[in-house]
């Protein structure tokens, strides 16, 4: 593969788990003891008894494989824009894939030049088709500089959604600064794939 080649899901899924790191039980956190980034709730949901000091890495991976980039749909907003669905997966990591999903829409639609270069998108938190032929057509009538601009504007998204986060439960300051350094501007941070 060569080093401009998009990464694939297994380094997305690698490198999402590495970032989210071991166990982890943040008494700030509300979603209780995770580990790899999976929460108790979702572990247990999928069949998972045992301490979550000792999920299995391997179920994380399959848990982020089925539930953050099948399920919503990425892996096809990756074969038509991979940087793009790289996001929205990390997105969807973090905050849900709905809620990423409608980034990507609320995005598309406020490009969409008040509906002249396609339909406005329901923001309804999944990727469906009319949310791909938006994609389609907006890839298709900006060449070259639309994905890098779709991926600002779910960037923007998302550092708006975490200082909001933030200011409405003072507890989460506790997590703003890492979750600005480690999922905001991809292609400028280390142990993040270059975009």
């Amino acid at each position: 593969m060569s080093k401009d080649a998009p990464p694939t899901v297994d380094q997305l899924v690698d490198d999402l788990i590495a970032r989210e790191g071991g166990f982890v039980d943040h008494p700030a956190d509300r979603g209780g003891a995770t580990c790899w980034g999976v929460t108790e709730a979702v572990a247990r949901a999928h069949g998972y008894g045992g301490p979550m000091a000792l999920f299995p890495r391997g179920e994380a991976a399959a848990i982020y494989r089925r539930l953050y980039w099948l399920r919503p749909r990425f892996d096809a907003v990756a074969s038509r824009a991979p940087r793009l669905a790289a996001e929205l997966f990390d997105t969807g990591a973090n905050m849900g894939p709905a809620v990423a999903s409608t980034f990507l829409q609320r995005a598309l639609t406020a490009l969409n030049r008040n509906g002249k270069d396609y339909p406005d998108i329901e923001p309804d938190g999944r990727i469906g088709e009319h949310t791909l032929a938006a994609l389609d057509a907006f890839l298709s009538l900006r060449k070259g500089s639309g994905e890098l601009v779709l991926l600002r504007a779910l960037e923007a998204l998302q550092g708006e959604r975490y200082l909001r986060l933030a200011e409405k439960r003072p507890a989460n300051e506790a997590f703003l600064y890492g979750w600005l350094a480690n999922r905001i501007g991809q292609e400028e941070l280390p142990n993040r794939h270059r975009l």
